[in-house]
């Protein structure tokens, strides 16, 4: 009997949206138009909390960062004072391996200026140089396409062996295999050893390797002066042994740096050791931000959705009060009639909650294109906005399905 009900009052709901198409598109509107501010922001929120996930996992949340400049702070502040700071040098990384007792790995990588890659016919103008130290690959995850990371006679030695990004292969080499291929850099020859697997977009990328050519620290020497401070940038990386803590780890690395640096006890550090979760006390406050908007802004459109479906079901009631008449003459009880009508409204914002899900899909799909990196449509999301629709389905149906239900027959069946 139950399910029958429930049968007849989903049948006579879609009737209704069959009969009053304009009405029915208008009340549904607010609805749909609900359901897709919120579920789109709590869609974007989660998507770039995801990806900036992924990125600190594939970057490891067990690295310290040595900076001239925190990461928490904005860049326009205090500029002059920390540009004036010395960059991050080759003897910070030689003193660190030699003291530090909690790192497990340390890593050092100079940036050299824009440079002019050819290969035959090819070439690329303004490409991304890095040299890097033994360790640089394990602690950033390099993930090869092809071929490999320096050997350690290759680094001690600085001979000309290169990595190239996806994107630098691609360009240089279209088709062709580039492993064992020589490419032509400020007028030395380089053999290439390896390619990156292409990393594409993400949130928070500290490097972008897709179009960086690396070489090893030593063979960086041939082409620029590494010993320089303040010429070009600097990356000092430090990995924490399994099982210390960060924090701990920060205080000894800055002890070490300090002690290195002859910092006296009361002067400040002239540098930074930054690690990745400074990102995400930036972010949450921003992702807060966005999820409040969007549910308020979707909390109106709901609103008037709710108002405008309660208005659908109040005139369902009056069309068919005689209707409702004859029910109860022949025995339907008061709960049959309120159901009837609960369920009714249930399914009208449940369809309209579909409309709009169905152009979330569809936004966030053109998002992810335009964007580079996905924006999805999870499954919780879509629960959340089904459980929603419920509720509004509930609120707005009620007292019109209350009325309903205690309608006097008599007085039914004369109207």
């Amino acid at each position: 009997m139950f399910f029958k009900l429930i049968y007849e009052s989903i049948v006579q709901a879609f009737q209704q949206l069959s009969a009053n198409k304009l009405r029915s598109f208008l009340s549904l509107t607010g609805i749909s138009i609900g359901i897709i501010c919120i579920i789109s922001v709590l869609s974007a929120v989660d998507s770039l909390k995801d990806n900036v996930s992924a990125s600190f996992e594939k970057l490891g949340n067990d690295v310290l960062y040595i900076d001239k400049m925190p990461w928490n702070e904005d860049p326009s502040q205090n500029w002059w004072k920390y540009q004036q700071r010395p960059q991050p040098s080759y003897e910070d990384l030689e003193v660190i391996k030699k003291k530090s007792k909690l790192s497990d790995m340390a890593s050092f990588s100079v940036f050299m200026p824009s440079r002019t890659i050819k290969f035959g016919a090819s070439s690329i103008e303004g490409a991304f140089m890095a040299g890097v130290t033994d360790d640089y690959a394990e602690i950033f995850n390099f993930d090869f396409e092809k071929g490999r990371f320096f050997t350690p006679f290759e680094s001690a030695n600085g001979t000309n062996r290169v990595i190239l990004g996806a994107v630098v292969a691609e360009k240089l080499f279209g088709t062709i295999d580039p492993i064992g291929k020589e490419i032509n850099i400020k007028g030395l020859d380089f053999q290439v050893i390896g390619v990156l697997r292409k990393e594409g977009t993400t949130l928070i990328n500290i490097f972008q390797f897709d179009e960086a050519v690396v070489i090893s620290f030593n063979t960086a020497k041939k082409l620029i002066n590494v010993k320089s401070r303040n010429s070009w940038g600097t990356s000092l990386n430090v990995k924490a042994n399994a099982g210390v803590n960060l924090d701990d780890l920060k205080d000894e690395i800055t002890g070490i740096l300090r002690s290195a640096r002859k910092i006296k006890p009361r002067e400040n550090e002239n540098f930074a050791v930054n690690q990745l979760s400074m990102f995400t006390n930036l972010l949450e406050p921003i992702f807060s931000t966005m999820n409040v908007v969007g549910i308020f802004i979707g909390g109106f459109s709901i609103l008037v959705g709710m108002f405008s479906v309660a208005n659908i079901m109040f005139v369902s009631v009056k069309e068919r009060t005689s209707i409702i008449g004859i029910k109860k003459a022949l025995g339907a009880r008061p709960i049959v009639i309120l159901l009837e009508f609960l369920i009714e409204s249930v399914v009208l914002c449940l369809v309209g909650a579909l409309i709009g899900l169905l152009i979330v899909y569809g936004l966030l799909k053109l998002a992810t294109i335009a964007f580079s990196y996905e924006i999805y449509l999870s499954g919780s999301n879509i629960l959340i906005a089904l459980i929603l629709s419920l509720v509004i389905g509930i609120l707005s149906g009620l007292i019109p399905a209350w009325q309903a239900a205690r309608l006097d027959p008599v007085e039914a069946m004369r109207k």
